[in-house]
């Protein structure tokens, strides 16, 4: 592909309507011979080169933020692997443009998981705006938040405080903690007494629901998932061929037949709003054990990441705020007290900069139209898939400075909040909201309340911490080794 620039011309006779005054230049890239270079650039994307590497080293070469390549998982997963790769802050929000691009199926890229693993259902994330039953389902999550919201913060508190609880007694006796699988159930009860009222003990779910969900995620991400074990093994298990979702049918019984006990005034909502009751069961289950606890999953340790590595005058600072936030509050943890502080929610919005809970972003052109990087503009036909890796459009050096580096108050003040339209953790801008007529994730303000939340709970116990962090499939592993807890007076009851 010819790298030239030229001036925009006016595109007779198409259906480009979107001008530029940036030079027009033809996309560079490729995408090689059929089958095999998707082959090989799958090789490189998982474990020749990695995924920053394999988009590092394109850019180099074609002085280019936009480009043609190869996305995993290719064959013979996916039918047609070729995308254009969008890596900056100024070309990436097209993927959030519902003029420009369409949603439909395209949830996880180039390939969809079997409908087998939801019940034979095309669930709300697969789901296009245009198409009437995401309007339904997006609703009924939007009135399970407002009929539950009550609930989020007293809910939270008990739960958590029970994991922190739990966490001081292994460091007592074992001298560390895997805050991991703590988390892992902490979180999972949390969700079904958030958003259901239910808990998830004595259940038959029981203690094994987050390891049913994270199977069941994994089979269906799988395609696109490194696990860490030896590529040939890992090539033909997981990357060559889906998994069949009849392997997990017993499992995922389990868990539609618990909510379906439990979720009982969603589910009438849901009927409410002309959704069957099987259909909704399948979405509330996908809402939960794949939206929203990937995110606890993944997010949470994601934040003590950058906490663990982080001076402790930055958990001073915190411990401070948050302290007399609350105080403020009448020692009650409040969202107003929430709201108020600035630096926490720096903090938690900096993580979800650094290593976004989603990387990936994919859209299919609806029309001709021209997408613009920093310095040119490019032209998608009509169909071209668009594929972009949040990581580098959210770390760019041209909006961020220091982008690759943690920051922990870069969005405080007036300087850093205009900063914040530019952190699309949550499938669209910080700064904008979610609605039935968008793909920004329904759960946007809940998941960052319940980030911040977990700060507030940690810092009104302790004033500083130490943990041993490692890399993960998913996410970052947290190894508590010590604490320091906070005067008495600073924690305040539940």
């Amino acid at each position: 592909m010819s790298n030239k620039m030229e001036p925009l011309l006016s595109h007779a006779g198409g259906e480009d309507d979107d001008p530029s005054k940036l030079p027009l230049r033809e996309i560079p890239g490729g995408y090689g011979v059929p089958i095999l270079s998707s082959i090989i650039d799958r090789l490189n994307f998982f474990y020749w080169q990695g995924h920053d590497e394999y988009f590092a080293a394109r850019i180099k070469k074609y002085g280019s933020t936009v480009f043609r390549c190869n996305a995993p998982p290719g064959p013979f997963v996916a039918g047609d692997p070729r995308v254009i790769a969008v890596l900056d802050a100024k070309s990436f929000p097209v993927l959030f443009d519902n003029t420009k691009v369409e949603k439909k199926n395209i949830f996880t890229g180039t390939f969809m998981p079997s409908t087998g693993f939801t019940g034979g259902y095309r669930v709300l994330s697969y789901l296009d705006p245009s198409e009437p039953n995401h309007t339904r389902l997006k609703q009924l999550l939007f009135n399970i938040f407002a009929g539950r919201k009550a609930h989020f913060i007293p809910e939270f508190r008990r739960v958590y405080s029970q994991l922190f609880d739990d966490l001081e007694s292994q460091l007592t006796g074992a001298g560390k903690s895997d805050f991991n699988a703590l988390n892992d159930h902490a979180a999972f009860e949390y969700i079904f007494r958030a958003y259901f009222g239910a808990s998830t003990a004595g259940s038959p779910l029981g203690s094994t629901g987050p390891d049913k969900a994270t199977k069941w995620v994994l089979f269906q991400l799988a395609p696109i998932l490194s696990l860490g074990k030896p590529w040939p093994l890992e090539e033909l298990l997981l990357h060559t061929f889906p998994l069949p979702p009849c392997l997990l049918k017993k499992d995922y019984k389990v868990m539609f037949d618990f909510i379906s006990s439990v979720a009982g005034d969603a589910i009438k909502e849901a009927e409410k709003l002309g959704v069957p009751r099987d259909e909704a069961v399948h979405n509330l289950l996908f809402a939960v054990c794949f939206n929203t606890y990937v995110a606890f999953k993944s997010g949470i340790p994601g934040i003590l990441k950058y906490l663990a590595d982080a001076d402790p005058s930055l958990h001073a600072r915190l411990a401070a705020e948050i302290r007399a936030a609350v105080a403020e509050e009448g020692g009650q943890v409040t969202l107003a007290a929430v709201e108020k502080m600035e630096l926490t929610a720096s903090v938690v919005l900096e993580t979800f900069r650094m290593d976004p809970p989603v990387r990936y972003q994919y859209g299919k052109a609806k029309r001709d139209l021209t997408i613009e990087s920093h310095d040119a503009a490019f032209r998608v036909r009509k169909g071209e898939v668009i594929f972009g890796y949040q990581t580098f459009a959210t770390r760019d050096e041209r909006v961020f400075k220091d982008g690759g580096r943690f920051v922990a108050d870069r969005f405080v003040g007036e300087k850093g909040r205009e900063l914040m339209k530019y952190v699309v953790w949550a499938n669209g801008p910080h700064t904008e909201q979610a609605s039935v007529s968008n793909k920004m994730c329904a759960g946007k303000n809940v998941g960052f309340l319940f980030a911040r939340l977990l700060l507030v709970e940690m810092f009104l116990r302790y004033d500083t911490f130490k943990a041993d962090v490692s890399v993960e499939p998913i996410g970052s592993r947290i190894i508590f080794k010590s604490i320091t807890k906070a005067p008495a007076a600073a924690a305040t009851p539940n």
